[in-house]
C-alpha cells in the first residue's frame, strides 16, 4: 500500500525547505511532489506523476518524522452522517429536532474545521477546550479532494469537539468544533486506486494511564449519505484549486460518562488506510478571564475628563 506523507526535515528554525514530502511503500521512500501540485491536476494525471516517482524517483529518509499529511489545503467536515451521531448530538441538546431534521434533509450539515497550519499531525497533541466539561474525539474518515472535486484519497481524522458548547445551543457549532488543536490528521494520504474497495471499518480508543477507558468500531456502510453525496455539496458553493479534505462525520460516540482527559491518548484506526494516535492537552481560557479582560478593555476605552478624580495620585 502506497502511502503518501509529509515529513520533517529536522530544521527547527521555521525557514522554508524544513519539509518534504515522501510516497512511501513497505519499507522504502521516495520522493514525491507536494499534495497541492498533486490536488491542481486532473487524477489520471496525478496517478501517472505518483507511478513515475514510484519507478524513479530519488530516494528519501524512510525514517524521517512525520508532519500533517496537508500544506495548503482546509479541512471541512460533515456532520450528523450516521444514526449514531445523530442520536448522540440529540442527547447533549435540548433541540434534537435540529439533528433529526438534517439527519433527513437532502442538505447535509457541512462546516469548516481547519487551516492547514492548525492541522495536528500523528504524535502531536490535540485539545480540549478548559471552558468544556464534556469532550469527545470524533474518529472519521477523510476525504482528500482535487481541485475537480475528485476523490484523489483517503485518510484518517480526529474532529475532536465539546459536546458541552455545542449542546448548550446548536449555534455555539463553530465554538465547539474549531480551536486550537481541534483537529488532527495522518499518518498519510492512501491514494484512492491503492485503498480498500468498499465500506471502511472505523475504530477508535482512548487511554488513560496505560488502561482502556472507551474503545468502539463501526464501518462506513452505517452512513446516510455516501462520499460523493457529501463532495458534491462541499463543491456545490466553494472552489479548491489547491484541493480540500473533508471529513464525513463519525459513527462512534462515547456516553456521557466518558469525556477526554489531559494525559489521554487517543488513536483512531481506519482499516487499509492507517492508525492516528494523539495525546491530548488543555487548550484556551476560562470564560471567567476572558470578561475580566473584556471589562479592563472596556473600562480603558470609556475613560473620559469627567471621570478623572478629585485628587491625582503624585505619581501621575
Amino acid at each position: 500500500m502506497a502511502l503518501l506523507v509529509r515529513t520533517s526535515d529536522g530544521r527547527t528554525d521555521g525557514r522554508a525547505g524544513g519539509e518534504r514530502w515522501q510516497l512511501r511503500d513497505g519499507g522504502s521512500a521516495v520522493e514525491a511532489p507536494p499534495l497541492h501540485e498533486l490536488l491542481r491536476v486532473p487524477l489520471d494525471e496525478a496517478r501517472a506523476v505518483l507511478a513515475r516517482a514510484q519507478r524513479a524517483g530519488a530516494a528519501a529518509d524512510a525514517d524521517a518524522p512525520l508532519l500533517a499529511p496537508v500544506d495548503t489545503q482546509e479541512v471541512w467536515a460533515a456532520g450528523v452522517t450516521y444514526l449514531r451521531s445523530r442520536d448522540g448530538r440529540a442527547e447533549e441538546s435540548d433541540h434534537a429536532d435540529v439533528y433529526d431534521l438534517v439527519y433527513a434533509a437532502d442538505r447535509p450539515e457541512v462546516f469548516f474545521k481547519a487551516t492547514a497550519a492548525r492541522v495536528v499531525g500523528p504524535g502531536g497533541a490535540v485539545g480540549v477546550r478548559v471552558d468544556s466539561g464534556w469532550d469527545v474525539p470524533e474518529p472519521e474518515v477523510g476525504l482528500v479532494l482535487n481541485s475537480r472535486g475528485e476523490l484523489f484519497g483517503y485518510v484518517p481524522g480526529d474532529d475532536v469537539s465539546s459536546r458541552t458548547i455545542e449542546g448548550e445551543n446548536p449555534l455555539y457549532l463553530p465554538q465547539a468544533k474549531v480551536y486550537s488543536r481541534s483537529c488532527s490528521l495522518g499518518p498519510g494520504v492512501v491514494p484512492v486506486w491503492d485503498a480498500p474497495q468498499g465500506p471502511l471499518a472505523v475504530a477508535v480508543t482512548i487511554e488513560r494511564g496505560g488502561a482502556t477507558v472507551y474503545e468502539d468500531a463501526t464501518t462506513t456502510a452505517s452512513m446516510a449519505r455516501s462520499f460523493t453525496e457529501l463532495a458534491a455539496w462541499l463543491f456545490a458553493g466553494l472552489d479548491f484549486p489547491d484541493g480540500v479534505v473533508l471529513l464525513t462525520g463519525t459513527g462512534l460516540v462515547p456516553p456521557p460518562e466518558v469525556t477526554l482527559l489531559e494525559g489521554d491518548v487517543v488513536t483512531v484506526r481506519v482499516d487499509g488506510v492507517g492508525e492516528l494516535t494523539n495525546p491530548v492537552v488543555r487548550v484556551g481560557r476560562q470564560p471567567a478571564a476572558l470578561r475580566t479582560a473584556a471589562e479592563t478593555s472596556q473600562l480603558a476605552t470609556s475613560w473620559s475628563p469627567s471621570t478623572k478624580p478629585a485628587a491625582w495620585p503624585s505619581a501621575l
